[in-house]
């Protein structure tokens, strides 16, 4: 049994706040350069080429890339053989937000009573927790900070198993398009299908930890990820929405086993600033 102390994770998340809020992962910056390279309006383009300058100038200056530093979104991979002293997990997570928010002078916007007196809670906790018992002796930290502006955007429908894909199809591009500028394309696509109404959701929300270049496993469901970004893109929203080619850089897609009368939708974007940072214990 491998004993990881709470002081561990905790030093872990607030580095991994600042490390996301700072740095764009390189597939993204690798993802913005192609978009550039193919836009063909003007416009478009520019917007491109201020988007990849931010990223360059924020992380040698350690400044946000973006004034929005988001919901705390923290993705947690716990070995079934792990074992955590000194603490528990919620609130040693909890702790790195607070502490990587605060040493590095991030906007704090959680607010409390959320329909009420909405106070903030100033060091942007909680963080919102997914954590997952996997095999093993390990435990992995992956911290998403949300911001609002493509959050608000999300999307859930309850389709009837007879809509199928093309039901699926029409849903993610409206939900797409009606989005506008407010998630601040070029987006990720975050779309989870399957399991149940909640499940379906933080499967959409999963999906955007997956690498953009990384494809689903899954064949059938590989191609399906291919054939949405294609018609997405044709739009023509383009970059910030001021039209163009490049509406989206990924489409990632993830299921799960339904009930036979169900088919549950969700859409969750993700902004071209997108931040992810993750580290194993």
């Amino acid at each position: 049994m491998k004993e990881i102390h709470a002081s561990q994770i905790t030093e872990t998340v607030a580095r991994l706040c600042q490390d996301a809020t700072h740095k764009l992962p390189e597939d993204v910056v690798a993802a913005l350069r192609r978009a550039e390279a193919t836009e063909e309006s003007p416009l478009a383009k520019q917007v491109l080429i201020e988007i990849l300058e931010n990223a360059e100038l924020a992380e040698p200056e350690m400044l946000p890339l973006c004034q929005d530093t988001g919901t705390a979104v923290v993705f947690v991979e716990v070995g079934q053989d792990v074992h955590i002293v000194g603490g528990a997990l919620a609130d040693a997570v909890n702790a790195g937000v607070a502490k990587g928010y605060t040493e590095g002078y991030l906007r704090k916007s959680i607010a409390d009573k959320p329909f009420s007196t909405r106070t903030n809670t100033q060091d942007n906790t909680p963080a919102v927790i997914h954590a997952e018992i996997v095999p093993g002796d390990k435990l992995k930290l992956t911290v998403m900070p949300k911001g609002g502006g493509c959050e608000n955007m999300s999307r859930f429908v309850m389709l009837l198993p007879g809509a199928g894909k093309e039901g699926i199809t029409n849903f993610v591009l409206r939900a797409v398009e009606e989005s506008g500028g407010n998630p601040c394309p070029p987006v990720i696509v975050g779309v989870g299908i399957g399991g149940t109404a909640e499940y379906s959701m933080m499967l959409a929300k999963k999906a955007l930890t997956r690498r953009v270049d990384d494809p689903n496993p899954d064949p059938e469901t590989a191609q399906f990820e291919a054939e949405l970004l294609e018609k997405v893109n044709a739009l023509g929203l383009g970059p910030q929405a001021v039209g163009g080619r490049n509406t989206a850089l990924a489409v990632h897609v993830e299921t799960y086993p339904t009930h036979i009368t169900a088919l549950p939708v969700a859409v969750n974007l993700q902004c071209h600033s997108a931040r992810l940072k993750s580290a194993g214990l």
